[in-house]
C-alpha cells in the first residue's frame, strides 16, 4: 500500500529532485512523534509564531505531530534531505550515526535535571550541535527529555535482579542495549509508536521513558508498575535541514538560530508543568510505583560507562560532564 510516509521517505532514500520542495517557500514544515500538545511540539509551534511575526508572516512553521511521517529514524532522513524543514529526536536514537549524542544517555551520566540543563547549554551541549553539520544537518536546540525508568506490564522492579527475563522495548541504540543486557533484561528495540501494542500483546513486558510520555502515549494503561530507576536522560536534539539552511539569508539564519535558543527556556517552562501533571495522571489511575536498589542499578552498568570513557572523545565528554555536577 502506497502512503505519504512511504513516498516522502522513497523520494529521501532515492534523492530526487522533489526532496528539496521547501526552499522556495516561507513555510517550514516540522515534525515530532509526540502529540499535538507534548512541550516539545509546542516550543517549535512558538518558534513559528516568532518567525511569523518577526519576518510580518514571510515565515512561519506548519507542524506534524503524533508520528505523522514516520518513526525518528525517518524523520531524520527526510530534514537530511529537505523534505521536511525540522525535526525533533530524541538523542538516543541517534546515537549510532552521530557519536558525539552517545555521552549524552550514557547511564548514569547525569545527576539530576538541573545538571543535564547546565552541561547542554554549555560548551559540551553547542559541540555535540554543531556535530550535526558535517552530515548535512544544522543542531539548533537540546531539549529536555526528563529521566528515563522502567516500566513494567509483569511486576515491579527493585534491582536489576528483577529485570532478568523481561523483554524491554529500547530505542534503536547500542548503548541502549548493552545497558540493558548488562541490567539482565532482553533489549528489544521497537519503534516508539508500537510501544502501547507491544505491551498490550505481550510482545515485550516492558519498556523504559519518562513520566510525560507514559501518560501521553496512554502506556500506563497496560503497564502498570513504574519503577524509579532512572538510569539515564536522554535529551532531545532539535534539528534543521542543512540544504534549507544553506539557502536562507544570512538574516533568516541568524534569527532561526536565536529564536531556536530562546525555545529551549519556553520548552522548559511547559516541560516542568507536564511532567508534575502527568505523574498525578498515572498515580491517580492506580499505577504502582517503587523506588529501586540505585547503587545494585549503578555497579550493573559499570562495565559499560567504563567502556565509554576509555573513548578518547566520548570519555573526555563524560569527564566535562562530570565537572558540571
Amino acid at each position: 500500500m502506497t502512503t505519504r510516509r512511504s513516498l516522502l521517505v522513497g523520494g529521501a532514500a532515492l534523492g530526487l529532485g522533489a526532496c528539496s520542495p521547501h526552499i522556495d517557500t516561507g513555510v517550514l514544515t516540522a515534525v515530532d512523534v509526540h502529540p499535538t500538545d507534548y512541550p516539545t511540539v509546542e516550543a517549535v509551534r512558538w518558534i513559528g509564531a516568532e518567525l511569523e511575526r518577526e519576518t510580518g508572516g514571510r515565515l512561519s512553521i506548519r507542524a506534524y505531530p503524533g508520528g505523522q511521517l514516520g518513526t525518528e529514524n525517518d524523520t531524520v532522513a527526510l530534514t537530511h534531505f529537505n523534505v521536511l524543514n525540522f525535526c525533533r529526536v530524541t538523542a538516543a536514537a541517534l546515537n549510532n550515526t552521530f557519536p558525539l549524542t552517545k555521552a549524552l544517555v550514557i547511564p548514569y551520566t547525569f545527576h539530576s535535571e538541573d545538571h543535564m540543563r547546565r552541561c547542554v547549554d554549555g560548551a559540551v551541549g553547542q559541540q555535540i550541535l554543531g556535530s550535526f553539520e558535517r552530515k548535512g544537518l544544522i543542531g539548533l536546540a537540546l531539549y529536555d527529555g526528563g529521566a528515563r525508568s522502567m516500566y513494567s506490564a509483569r511486576r515491579p522492579v527493585h534491582e536489576p535482579r528483577d529485570m532478568h527475563g523481561l523483554k524491554v522495548r529500547v530505542p534503536r541504540s547500542d548503548i541502549f542495549l548493552e545497558m540493558l543486557e548488562v541490567m539482565g533484561a532482553n533489549p528489544t528495540p521497537i519503534p516508539f509508536g508500537e510501544v502501547f501494542t507491544g505491551l498490550q500483546t505481550h510482545l515485550i513486558d516492558a519498556a523504559e521513558n519518562n513520566w510525560s510520555t507514559f501518560q501521553s502515549t496512554r502506556q500506563y494503561e497496560v503497564a502498570r508498575y513504574w519503577s524509579q530507576t532512572e538510569h539515564c536522560h536522554s535529551p532531545d536534539v532539535l534539528l534543521f535541514s542543512k540544504i534549507r539552511y544553506d539557502a536562507m539569508t544570512p538574516r533568516d539564519r541568524d534569527l532561526l538560530r536565536a529564536k531556536a535558543r530562546e525555545s529551549v527556556a519556553v520548552m522548559r517552562g511547559l516541560w516542568d508543568v507536564k511532567q508534575t501533571h502527568a505523574r498525578q495522571i498515572v498515580l491517580d489511575a492506580g499505577v504502582e510505583a517503587n523506588t529501586v536498589e540505585r547503587g545494585a542499578f549503578l555497579a550493573a552498568v559499570e562495565p559499560v560507562r567504563r567502556r565509554y570513557a576509555n573513548d578518547p572523545i566520548i570519555g573526555d565528554l563524560m569527564r566535562r560532564i562530570e565537572n558540571e555536577a
